[in-house]
């Protein structure tokens, strides 16, 4: 599973991601967050004995992919990215340093940004990514006064990043979630709800469907990990 929750600051997309994640395990130890977001993966060990893996700056792409290998090396089931924007951030500011044509410069930028995509895609573990939204507040009604609110925008990082996910759930500051993408269909459609360990089990079902059930373009199943050639 290659999962993405992006949220303003403060919507619960660290917690909703560990609830999600022990869902899919059943097995906190089993469980590593790559942890960008100076030690807020550990405000969180009430939960349970997961493991972190704190990042410094520079947040780097390469640095990140180091981190995922350590994670498998490891034997963990399911990795937490908190957060995938902080990768982004970087890569925009090493873009504005250069010196030259700004155009042909991102030919030094993309291809670093697409080995971290393609790490997290070929990863051999559940794979959860936290993006940080553009924050924006919006005026209210309630009880006839009119109240700021912050609200989501745009995820901090690469535009359509969000196909390269199996689902993204928007993550509101209510700490509820709609699916903006679901190919799984297990959630598209449906009005805002929280994001449980139920939710989690519902994924690690919907996976287990998929390395049961045949192809339908080669009428036999591949083991986790196979692609047919």
């Amino acid at each position: 599973m290659r999962l993405a929750l992006q949220g303003a600051s403060g919507s619960g997309k660290t917690y909703s991601s560990l609830l999600i994640a022990h869902g899919m395990t059943s097995d906190w130890s089993k469980i590593a967050v790559i942890d960008t977001e100076n030690g807020s993966a550990d405000l969180y060990a009430h939960l349970g004995a997961y493991n972190v893996l704190s990042l410094s700056e520079p947040y780097n792409p390469e640095k990140y992919i180091d981190a995922i290998g350590i994670c498998e090396s490891a034997g963990m089931e399911v990795i937490i990215i908190d957060s995938i924007s902080h990768c982004w951030d970087y890569l925009l500011d090493f873009h504005a340093n250069l010196q030259g044509n700004s155009f042909a410069n991102w030919a030094k930028v993309t291809p670093r940004q697409n080995a971290f995509i393609q790490r997290i895609l070929n990863s051999s573990c559940h794979v959860i990514c936290t993006m940080r939204s553009k924050q924006e507040y919006v005026l209210n009604e309630r009880n006839g006064k009119m109240i700021p609110e912050k609200v989501g925008l745009k995820a901090v990082q690469r535009d359509n990043v969000d196909y390269e996910f199996t689902i993204v759930f928007d993550v509101n500051m209510k700490h509820y979630a709609l699916a903006s993408k679901d190919r799984t269909e297990l959630f598209a459609g449906k009005a805002e709800f929280p994001l449980t360990e139920q939710v989690g089990m519902q994924i690690l079902d919907w996976c287990n469907q998929c390395r049961t059930q045949p192809s339908a373009n080669y009428g036999t199943s591949y083991p986790a990990g196979r692609v047919a050639q």
